[in-house]
C-alpha cells in the first residue's frame, strides 16, 4: 500500500473508533498518524520501515508502527477487518449524510435506536431527534434535506468514476477479435459533470462472444438484460450500461445518436427533413417512398458514411465535438466553420491552486513539483489554505513565510525542471477582507481568494463580499466561485454575472475548479463570459500527487463552455505567466 492508502486506513479506523464510543485518545492517535503519515515521503517512509525506524517519528506510538507496517507490507490489517465487522453497516451508511458525524450518530444510536437511514427518517419526521440534545429543528431539518438530496444524487454519478469504469471496458472491446470498433457514448462521451447511466457503441459481425464478454465484467452486479443485439447490466456502483451491437455500415449513425443530446438530435433530425432526408440511429436515408428508416438502412438506401465527420459533411457541417452537442447553437456554428479550436489537456503547462502536507494535502511539496515534473509540467503553484480555514490546518504568517523560503530553495536546488510558483489559497473571510494582510500577499507570486465558510449568506452580501475580494490589489483568480459539490452540497446564492463583471474589470482570473467533485465555475456560463473578455486557470485543486491529473476533468468542462487555449492562463509559457502576475495582464 502506498502511504496515503495507509493513512486513509488510519483514518478510518479513527471514524470506527469513535462510532463505538472508544476512549478519545486513540481515536486521536489514529487520525493524528494519519497526518504524520501523509508528511513523509514515500522513499522515506519504504526506508523507515526497512530500517526499523519508524517508531522514531513523533506521532507514530508503538500499535501504530506495528499496523503501518503491516499494511505497507501485506496490503491488508487484521484489526481493521475485525473492527468493520463489528459495527452495523447501516451506522457507517448514515455518514453519507451531510453534517452527520461520528459523535452525532453515536447519540442518534444510543439515545434512539437510530440504526439505518430508514430508521433516521422515522425518528425525524416524527420529531425525536429535535428534541436530542445537541440536535434542535434546524439539525433535524437538514439531516432530512440531506437524506432527500442522497437520494436524488444517487441517481448519478460522477464523470471522473464513471469514466474509470468506462476505458478498460472499450479498451476490452476493441481488443476482442469479432468487434471492428467501439466507443461510448452518451452524457459521458459528451463530458457532462455527472452521468446517469453508460452507453457502448460496438460494430461487430459475430454477437454472441461480444455479448458474453460484456456481461462477465469485474463489478457487474446484475445483468438487468439480454437480447440478440443488446444487453444491459448494473454494477455495484448502481451504474447502469447498455450495450448495442450494430452493423459496421450503421456504427457512426448509432454512435451519434447515442451520445446526444436529446437537443442537439432533434435539431438535427430537423436539419436532415429540410434536405429531404431522415435521420436516426438507422441511418441518413431518404425520407419519401415506403418503409421505416431501419427497412431503407438495410437495403442501403441513404448516405454511407465512414465516421461522424462524414456524418455531419453529409448535413454541410463541419464535425461538431461531442463536448458541444447540447444544442446551443453548434450546428449553426459548424454550418458557417465558425466552431472553435477547443483547449485540450495537452496544451495546459501547469496549474496553480494546488495543496500540500502544510495545509490538508496529501503530499509533500517535493512530491507535488516531482508528480507535475512527471506529467511534464512547466510549473506548479502552491496556494495551501490560509489561517482562518482552521479545519484545513490552514497556514500562519510565519509558516506561510517559512514555505516561500522552502520554494524559492527548491527552485534555486535545479531538482526539478517544474518552477514552483509561490501562492496560497487565501480565506474571503465574511465580510470581504482577506485573510492574511497586504505586505504578506506582496511577497508571494500570486493569489487565489476563495469562500469557504458562511455559506448561508443571501445572494446580495455574498455577491459584494466576493466582489469586495476581488477588488484587493493582491487578488489573483478567484477559487471555486459558488462552493458547489456535486452530488453532496448545491452552490450558495451568488449572482454569477457580477461576479464576472467585477473579475473582468479588475483583471482577475476565474478558475475552473477541475476537481471532479466540483467543476466550478459550471460550463454553461464559460462561453459568455470569455467572450466578454473573462480568463479562466483550469485548476485541479489537487490535494494529493494524483489530483493533478483531475484537471483532464476540467478540459473536459473547459470544451463544454467552448473555451480555447487562449482563454486559459495556464496554456501560457512560464514568462508569460510571470508577466500575467506581475501586472494582472496589464
Amino acid at each position: 500500500m502506498t502511504k496515503n492508502e495507509i493513512a486513509d486506513v488510519l483514518g478510518e479506523i479513527g471514524v470506527l473508533m469513535e462510532l463505538k464510543g472508544e476512549n478519545p485518545f486513540k481515536v486521536r492517535a489514529y487520525q493524528n498518524g494519519a497526518r504524520v503519515l501523509e508528511a513523509i515521503e514515500e522513499a522515506e517512509l519504504a526506508r523507515l520501515i526497512a530500517d526499523d525506524e519508524l517508531k522514531s517519528v513523533k506521532g507514530i506510538g508503538e500499535a501504530l508502527v506495528q499496523k503501518i507496517t503491516e499494511l505497507h507490507e501485506t496490503g491488508r490489517l487484521e484489526f481493521f477487518e475485525k473492527l468493520k465487522a463489528s459495527i452495523a453497516p447501516g451506522l457507517v451508511e448514515l455518514l453519507e449524510i451531510p453534517g452527520l458525524g461520528p459523535k452525532k450518530i453515536k447519540a442518534l444510536h444510543e439515545k434512539l435506536g437510530v440504526a439505518s437511514i430508514a430508521m433516521l427518517v422515522a425518528a425525524c419526521t416524527e420529531g425525536r431527534v429535535a428534541e436530542l440534545a445537541g440536535f434542535g429543528e434546524k439539525t433535524q431539518a437538514k439531516i432530512l434535506e440531506g437524506i432527500k438530496n442522497r437520494e436524488a444524487y444517487g441517481r448519478r454519478h460522477l464523470w471522473w468514476d464513471a469514466q474509470e469504469i468506462v476505458e478498460p471496458i472499450v479498451a476490452g472491446l476493441r481488443a476482442l477479435p469479432q468487434v471492428e470498433r467501439a466507443e461510448a457514448a452518451g452524457s459521458l462521451r459528451r463530458g457532462l459533470e455527472t452521468v446517469g447511466d453508460l452507453d457502448f457503441i460496438v460494430a461487430a459481425k459475430e454477437v454472441a462472444p461480444v455479448v458474453a464478454w460484456f456481461i462477465a465484467q469485474p463489478g457487474v452486479k446484475e445483468v438487468t438484460a439480454q437480447g440478440e443485439t443488446k444487453a444491459s447490466v448494473r454494477f455495484e456502483s448502481g451504474l447502469q450500461a447498455d450495450l448495442r451491437i450494430v452493423p459496421a455500415a450503421q456504427f457512426a449513425f448509432a454512435l451519434h445518436h447515442f451520445t446526444g443530446s436529446k437537443d442537439h438530435n432533434v435539431q438535427m433530425r430537423q436539419r436532415a427533413l429540410e434536405r429531404g432526408l431522415s435521420m436516426s440511429e438507422w441511418g441518413l436515408v431518404p425520407a419519401a417512398g415506403e418503409g421505416t428508416a431501419k427497412e431503407k438502412a438495410e437495403k442501403g438506401e441513404g448516405e454511407k458514411v465512414e465516421n461522424e465527420s462524414g456524418l455531419f459533411a453529409a448535413l454541410g457541417l463541419r464535425f461538431i465535438p461531442p463536448e458541444l452537442r447540447e444544442g446551443l447553437g453548434e450546428i449553426e456554428a459548424a454550418e458557417k466553420g465558425e466552431l472553435p479550436r477547443l483547449v485540450e489537456a495537452g496544451d495546459l503547462r501547469g496549474a496553480f491552486h494546488n495543496h500540500t502536507t502544510e495545509s490538508d494535502g496529501r503530499n509533500t511539496l517535493v512530491e507535488m513539483t516531482a508528480a507535475a515534473a512527471a506529467l511534464g509540467w512547466e510549473y506548479l503553484g502552491i496556494a495551501d489554505h490560509s489561517k482562518a480555514s482552521v479545519q484545513a490546518r490552514g497556514l500562519t504568517e510565519e509558516r506561510l513565510r517559512a514555505q516561500i523560503a522552502e520554494i524559492h530553495a527548491l527552485n534555486k536546488s535545479g531538482r526539478f525542471t517544474t518552477h514552483v510558483f509561490t501562492g496560497t489559497e487565501c480565506d474571503i473571510l465574511p465580510d470581504g477582507r482577506l485573510d492574511f494582510d497586504d505586505a504578506l500577499l506582496a511577497e508571494l507570486d500570486y493569489t487565489v481568494v476563495s469562500v469557504h465558510n458562511a455559506f448561508s449568506q443571501d445572494e446580495a452580501t455574498m455577491t459584494a463580499r466576493i466582489i469586495r475580494a476581488i477588488e484587493h490589489p493582491s487578488a489573483t483568480m478567484l477559487g471555486h466561485l459558488t462552493g458547489r459539490l456535486l452530488l453532496r452540497r448545491e452552490a450558495y446564492q451568488v449572482n454569477v454575472g457580477k461576479i464576472v463583471d467585477a473579475a473582468i474589470a479588475n483583471r482577475v482570473v476565474i478558475e475552473l475548479n477541475a476537481s471532479p467533485w466540483r467543476l466550478d465555475l459550471d460550463w454553461r456560463h464559460w462561453r459568455v463570459a470569455v467572450e466578454r473578455g473573462l480568463v479562466c486557470a483550469i485548476n485541479p485543486d489537487a490535494h494529493e500527487t494524483e489530483g493533478l491529473t483531475h484537471v483532464r476533468a476540467g478540459v473536459n468542462a473547459a470544451r463544454k463552455g467552448w473555451l480555447t487555449r487562449e482563454h486559459v492562463l495556464n496554456t501560457r509559457s512560464r514568462a508569460e505567466v510571470e508577466a500575467w502576475f506581475k501586472g494582472r495582464g496589464r
